[in-house]
């Protein structure tokens, strides 16, 4: 008889802790589309590459033009991510390639890029790959939890690319210095890689 309280006590628990797994279980399904969101670009590299040649190109010019890639840059994103479902049978290659090719070739002629023009770039980028990153997720996907992952990590991208390109130029006394000539180099290697994507995309 005196084992029926303790049966009731451990059969309370038993529940109350299945409740508190299955709540934690749902919090974490929902969290997971925004950490998708927040991942899912860094696992590709035409995403990695376009995102550090922007953030580079904004750094070049400086703070003062780089800073308006801040808010239009996620901005970009969500409008790309928006419009996933209307451009979900075209690829994005080329179109990446191209924006590629255009700004390793700007980067590596150290060109001064007008703060218009700049901020046209990075929302043709934003736009093109938040389309490609939209096109991938399916139904039960929650697209307003990916959307803020998404926005969250290219906000982090581009300013923190950006602000190291800016104190890594900082010190370069002219177009000559190694540090600018590095840039410069690499902006070279985005337009080599972004012209042998666009050949392998013609050519298939």
């Amino acid at each position: 008889m005196k084992l029926k309280p303790v049966r009731a006590l451990m059969a309370a628990a038993i529940l109350l802790t299945g409740t508190s797994a299955a709540d934690a279980h749902i919090v974490a399904a929902r969290l997971g589309d925004f950490y998708m969101g927040a991942s899912h670009p860094l696992t590709d590299l035409q995403d990695v590459v376009l995102w550090i040649a922007t953030g580079m190109l904004a750094g070049t010019l400086g703070a003062s033009k780089g800073r308006w890639l801040i808010p239009v840059f996620p901005i970009g994103l969500l409008v790309g991510l928006s419009l996933a479902p209307v451009f979900a049978t075209v690829s994005t290659q080329l179109a990446d390639a191209t924006m590629m090719l255009a700004i390793g070739m700007l980067l590596a002629a150290a060109a001064q890029v007008p703060t218009l023009v700049l901020c046209a770039i990075a929302f043709a980028v934003a736009v093109i790959r938040g389309a490609a990153n939209g096109a991938e997720l399916g139904p039960e996907t929650d697209r307003l939890l990916f959307a803020a992952g998404l926005a969250c990590v290219g906000y982090g991208a581009i300013t923190l690319t950006m602000a190291l390109t800016v104190l890594f130029k900082r010190n370069a006394d002219s177009v000559t210095s190694w540090r600018a000539i590095a840039v410069r180099a690499l902006g070279g290697w985005i337009a080599a890689i972004g012209l042998m994507m666009a050949s392998l995309v013609l050519a298939s």
